[in-house]
């Protein structure tokens, strides 16, 4: 039980009564998060130079630059956690249809790389990450050690969720 006066921090009281109402404060707080890392991958893509890209399609841009390997429709969405392929498959086309991306089929696969414009637009991206978010996150007091905790919580926490979901598809 909570302590008299104690501050929950919650999206919707109905989420946050009784035992365990601590995963409403997280489930809020993830909320927010990913709210806020969204608006700000939009809008650092937009600083280096390709505005209009919904969250989505920056992830997949980022996850196909990743190790500068070829990548399936399955495997982005397998790394992304993405549940529906149909997403990812729009992500994709638009980027190739940006020239963000090259693909060559090899029989019934296809296969993904970032092509120079995507490197570029990767990199650019990368500089101003490091300018405008990485400067400032020491002064936050959450850094290294911290991260990677939080980090670790954040995949255990994933690992729940999608347990979940496969029970509350059972209903």
């Amino acid at each position: 039980m909570h302590e008299p006066g104690e501050r929950r921090i919650v999206s919707s009281r109905h989420l946050a009564e009784g035992e365990g109402w601590e995963a409403s404060e997280v489930e809020y707080g993830l909320i927010i998060a990913y709210n806020g890392f969204s608006r700000w991958m939009q809008r650092c893509m937009t600083a280096a130079g390709m505005p209009d890209m919904s969250a989505l399609e920056i992830l997949v841009l980022h996850n196909t630059n990743h190790r500068d390997r070829e990548k399936r429709l399955t495997d982005i969405a397998f790394l992304l956690n993405i549940e529906d392929t149909h997403t990812v498959n729009y992500a994709l086309r638009k980027l190739l249809k940006l020239d963000l991306l090259a693909s060559e089929k090899r029989g019934k696969e296809v296969f993904y790389r970032t092509s120079a414009t995507g490197r570029k637009l990767c990199e650019d991206y990368r500089k101003l990450r490091e300018q405008c978010m990485l400067e400032i996150l020491p002064h936050t007091g959450i850094e290294g050690a911290e991260l990677r905790k939080i980090a670790s919580a954040l995949r255990a926490l994933s690992g729940v969720y999608d347990q979940a979901s496969r029970a509350a598809a059972s209903f």
